[in-house]
């Protein structure tokens, strides 16, 4: 065995005369004599046709490999799997959405310890790759960065920016007669303009932001454009970075700290970003073995403002960041106010203090509000419990008008009966719209509910009714909007004992859920329902629901394991 350092894992397969079958296989895909003295660096690589979020990925990996022989390493490059939220959405196949999250970090492991990689760039580009693909760094703990695939570029219709929300908002505004069918086209047809992840502060440039707060990506990683020269530049340099974490021995658990959490979660707060950020975050930290709970997001949104006018809730999105200072500038804005560890770790090598030396501050106050004229004081993630949700519910107040909201509970077992009831035009103002029956157990797989969302807001709703679930929300939802309620109605959490008629108070200031009824009437209502049974019991659906912990531990599957 090579006691060459940067070879130490891969040398296990290609040193010594016993190995000289592994290398005959090695050679046949491109391996010389020297090659198997130098560090083997694992490509994971998220490609796929099936949406625009990972169409170029291919091309972006071929760029990580040269970057990783231009640090005279070698590189193996081997795919793993995406589904598109956007184009499941509102069906069944969203069921799938949350599952991919544990299949993507089972795939990266699987391969790269079984062909024992010194070290990995992962790519991904729709959202559940980021999360997926850090969860994996984290468990396997080998030299890793992770490449963001970029964002899209804003489409273009009757002189105004859309994206991928305006056509699901869409529906509602045609259902209601607002749009004619001509515009209802237009805006579907020019929605997504080519490669690149759903372009506002929904979740994939959400977590991609957080996974360079974390120190886990290079700076401006997450802010590029996915169609750029500097997309292609930050991948080519990823692979020259993770062969100088080798030689410096860095690992992902020296950079994923608490600290590097707590950056994550302050970047989200000041961005607006998505509700699924709450969940990844526990999952990955769940990986890294970081204690990190819900109470955590309580307390540093009480302390960091919501600072970006990004949408869902604001007016740009991230190519727009991106030209004015991108999340490095962000980060030095929070850095200057000591909201940020600047002590922290990342995969440059250097703290996240020493990366941040020369960059300026997000100068342009329209995308970015300065820290003394926030677009709200607190940050827009908020954590509340109540007699609906003792585990704790997920709920996003930025660009709220109002933050209290009592009504009579319209209750349904499923996403399409309440999509079918909003646009059958059955909810009425003050309503409070419950779907229960779909968190990660009962789905099974958590569904986002960007069709009943959107819709809401289409019809015209969007500040007269409120919505509780047990499933998601896509980064893209905005509204009064509670999800992740734990525990979930398939494992008798209070969600199920609703009826029709109950009235639910939601209070975001006070951070609290309830019912108006008591305890007493709730256990008994409970105590009378049937048992439950999953929907779906075969496949990988039904092995998920049987693993799957509850959302308020971010829903994973490896953590009793």
């Amino acid at each position: 065995m090579s006691t060459n350092h940067l070879n130490q894992r891969s040398s296990e397969i290609t040193g010594g005369d016993y190995r000289a079958p592994n290398r005959a296989m090695l050679r046949a895909v491109g391996f010389k004599d020297a090659d198997f003295q130098k560090a083997i660096v694992g490509i994971a690589s998220a490609w796929s046709n099936l949406t625009p979020c990972n169409m170029h990925i291919d091309q972006l990996a071929r760029k990580a490999d040269e970057g990783v022989r231009a640090g005279n390493g070698v590189p193996l490059t081997f795919g793993t799997i995406t589904v598109s939220d956007g184009i499941s959405m509102g069906t069944q196949g969203m069921k799938y959405s949350l599952v991919s999250r544990e299949v993507i970090a089972d795939s990266i492991e699987v391969v790269s310890c079984a062909q024992r990689f010194d070290g990995l760039v992962a790519i991904g580009g729709c959202d559940k790759n980021m999360p997926g693909a850090l969860m994996a760094i984290a468990r396997m703990n080998i030299p890793s960065v992770f490449v963001y695939g970029g964002t899209i570029k804003p489409g273009k219709f009757e002189g105004k920016d859309i994206d991928i929300v305006s056509i699901f908002e869409a529906v509602g505004s045609y259902s209601a007669g607002k749009i004619t069918k001509e515009q209802f086209k237009g805006v579907e047809c020019n929605a997504c303009p080519g490669a690149g992840s759903c372009g506002g502060m929904y979740t994939a440039n959400t977590m991609a932001s957080a996974i360079e707060a974390m120190g886990m990506s290079l700076p401006f990683s997450s802010s590029a454009d996915a169609e750029s020269d500097q997309k292609r530049q930050d991948t080519h340099q990823a692979g020259k970075a993770v062969i100088e974490l080798i030689k410096n021995k860095i690992l992902p658990r020296d950079i994923l700290t608490k600290k590097a959490f707590e950056n994550a979660i302050t970047v989200v707060m000041a961005l607006g970003g998505s509700t699924n950020a709450v969940l990844h975050l526990m999952a990955i930290a769940n990986e890294a073995r970081v204690k990190l709970v819900l109470d955590d997001f309580n307390r540093i949104s009480k302390r960091v403002p919501h600072l970006a006018n990004l949408k869902p809730s604001g007016k740009y999105v991230m190519s727009d960041l991106n030209k004015v200072g991108g999340i490095p500038g962000v980060m030095k804005m929070l850095l200057d106010a000591k909201l940020i560890h600047g002590d922290a770790m990342t995969v440059t090598g250097k703290t996240v203090a020493e990366n941040l030396r020369d960059v300026k501050p997000v100068s342009d106050h329209d995308i970015v509000r300065p820290l003394s004229n926030p677009l709200y004081p607190t940050g827009p993630l908020v954590v509340i419990r109540g007699n609906l949700a003792p585990e704790g519910a997920v709920a996003k107040i930025g660009g709220l008008k109002i933050f209290k909201h009592r009504g009579p509970a319209r209750v349904y077992n499923s996403e399409e009966e309440t999509l079918k009831a909003i646009l059958s035009k059955k909810i009425k103002p003050n309503d409070v719209i419950v779907v229960r029956y779909e968190g990660p157990k009962g789905g099974p797989g958590m569904r986002e509910m960007l069709a009943v969302t959107s819709a809401i807001i289409g019809a015209g709703l969007g500040d007269s009714v409120a919505l509780i679930t047990d499933g998601r929300f896509s980064g893209g939802t905005h509204g009064f909007v509670v999800g992740h309620v734990a525990p979930e109605a398939a494992v008798r959490g209070p969600l199920a004992a609703l009826q029709n008629g109950d009235m639910i108070e939601i209070d975001a200031k006070k951070l609290s859920i309830r019912v108006e009824l008591s305890d007493k009437e709730i256990k008994a209502r409970l105590k009378k329902l049937k048992p439950y049974f999953p929907k779906i019991r075969t496949g990988v659906l039904a092995k998920y629901s049987r693993l799957v912990s509850s959302a308020a531990l971010g829903a994973v599957t490896t953590h009793d394991l």
